[in-house]
């Protein structure tokens, strides 16, 4: 288990990470979300000791990073595909790994076989590797001890549509034997597809966490019009507050009748009136971190004065 206790870091006069907390617990994949910037990759340096916390707490298996010993042997971390010594092969690197955790070298060989880079490819020098191969040898590394605990950054990047397919296997075995795993991704469809919990991180703030399920079930209304504008202004007169989606629609918590009755009486056209359980992760995405955007989110809703 993973827990995070009101942990912050600032860089001056910039707070990177803003009394954060969470637990990712054993047996799940717990997403870890947010735009470019939020303070994902912080956190996550902060779990495995590499960036000291200004405040708060950052606990692995009820230990900080830096007390466990050996701690390859416990937690696998994938921070930095790239970061790998670019002359050495790829069988180099974990034969040296192996050496400092004190794992045996048939290890190794088990760990090439089990990410499919095959005898020519392990021993290729890493400056001739791709992405992909890169993202598979980190991932052998991660495991080369036999973690209880996987952290891990962007893992699919660069992998092909079979190779994302192997690792959201791979990553769901892991944690259907007890394991902990938390990555971060932008591909907001593979974490929706593989991740337990999902936690949303915007500007070094949790702006939501919960399953699946509870972050994806959002009661009341969602309805879309011809003219966003004309909407807005619509359901204003008609008292009903409204929240932009992120995707140029509104969500109103009263029943579509009412919503279909203010478009109505105003001509407004609609496109979209349904229920609005079920909303997508990438809605979800984009309406809680919308002020970490750089580009803008659902301008024309904006422009119909609605408050989310």
């Amino acid at each position: 288990m993973i827990s995070i206790e009101n942990v912050t870091k600032r860089y001056g006069q910039f707070t990177a990470v803003d009394d954060v907390s969470f637990v990712a617990e054993s047996g799940k994949v717990t997403g870890f979300l947010g735009p470019n910037g939020a303070g994902k990759s912080t956190t996550m340096r902060i779990m495995v000791g590499l960036t000291p916390p200004d405040a708060g707490t950052a606990r692995i298996g009820g230990h900080r990073y830096r007390e466990i010993p050996n701690p390859a042997r416990h937690v696998g971390v994938l921070l930095d595909a790239s970061a790998q010594h670019a002359g050495r092969t790829g069988r180099e690197v974990l034969r040296l790994s192996a050496d400092t955790m004190g794992v045996g070298g048939s290890r190794v060989e088990e760990m090439l076989t089990l990410v499919g880079l095959n005898e020519t490819e392990a021993k290729r020098r890493i400056r001739n590797y791709s992405l992909g191969m890169r993202q598979r040898l980190g991932i052998a590394n991660a495991l080369l001890g036999d973690p209880s605990v996987l952290v891990l950054d962007e893992p699919v990047n660069g992998l092909d549509p079979a190779g994302i397919h192997w690792m959201r296997g791979l990553l769901r075995n892991f944690a259907g034997r007890g394991g902990t795993v938390l990555l971060s991704s932008h591909l907001l469809h593979e974490v929706e597809m593989i991740a337990d919990e999902l936690i949303v991180i915007g500007r070094g703030k949790i702006v939501a966490q919960g399953t699946r399920a509870e972050l994806l079930q959002t009661a009341g209304t969602y309805v879309k019009g011809l003219d966003a504008t004309a909407l807005a202004g619509a359901l204003q007169s008609s008292g009903i507050h409204a929240s932009p989606s992120g995707d140029g629609g509104f969500r109103c918590e009263v029943e579509p009748v009412e919503v279909g009755r203010a478009a109505a009486r105003a001509g407004v056209v609609l496109v979209e009136l349904k229920p609005a359980e079920g909303a997508g992760l990438e809605e979800m995405f984009l309406q809680l971190t919308a002020d970490d955007a750089r580009e803008p989110v659902a301008p024309a809703a904006a422009e119909g004065g609605l408050t989310a």
